[in-house]
């Protein structure tokens, strides 16, 4: 199994503005984040997003974190990303996999026991299930909030790892693993914070403690 890593974080410069999206990944990666994806819901230009994330690429690498970048498989490819990861609307996985290979780390998102066994069925490496706790992030956008319970079902439906999200604290680790979550994709309670660093490697701490 492609190890897709257990504690994503998620940059963004809209809910927070005091870092931008590469000082994000560097503090991330510093905090023993496994995977940082770059996130830009803005109307910004693909040339402005693969400058982003060149640099945001080079400072994950310092620490051999891996870089994700949502929903463009274009600019991860234009950028040599080995990660990607897709929404609803976004190109289909089979799609993504003829662009950046067999050996790229490929996401889709679910949010009911329904949606996620046909995700899994496609060239996928893992799967995106939330909000466990509702968002913040999508305003009236988002799905419905699971709640643990039907995060569960979710997991124990399908054989691909499961990354949970969706206003998942450090001290909520314990019990989405619990779940059956393979990791956590984690955006507000580590970059809006005043430490991102810190916060971070609070949530790496307590997946070792949970895990070991």
């Amino acid at each position: 199994m492609t190890d897709v890593g257990r504690l994503h974080v998620i940059t963004d410069e809209v809910l927070q503005d005091r870092f931008s999206h590469v000082e994000l990944a560097a503090s991330a990666a510093a905090g023993g984040a496994d995977v940082v994806q770059y996130r830009e819901k803005r109307q910004v230009s693909t040339k402005e997003m693969m400058r982003v994330a060149v640099l945001m690429s080079l400072a994950c690498r310092e620490f051999g974190t891996t870089l994700l970048i949502d929903d463009r498989a274009d600019v991860a490819a234009a950028v040599g990303a080995s990660a990607v990861h897709l929404g609803r609307e976004d190109i289909p996985a089979y799609v993504a996999r003829q662009i950046l290979g067999p050996e790229a780390i490929i996401g889709g998102t679910a949010n009911s026991v329904d949606e996620a066994v046909k995700v899994a069925k496609q060239p996928v490496d893992y799967l995106g299930v939330g909000p466990v706790f509702g968002t913040t992030s999508k305003g009236n956008r988002a799905a419905p909030m699971l709640g643990l319970e039907r995060f569960g079902e979710i997991c124990a439906a399908v054989e691909k790892p499961v990354i949970g999200i969706g206003s998942i604290t450090a001290d909520r680790v314990g019990d989405v693993l619990a779940a059956g979550a393979y990791g956590v994709a984690v955006l507000s309670a580590i970059v809006c914070q005043e430490d991102p660093q810190a916060s971070c490697r609070a949530f790496a701490g307590e997946i070792e403690r949970v895990l070991s």
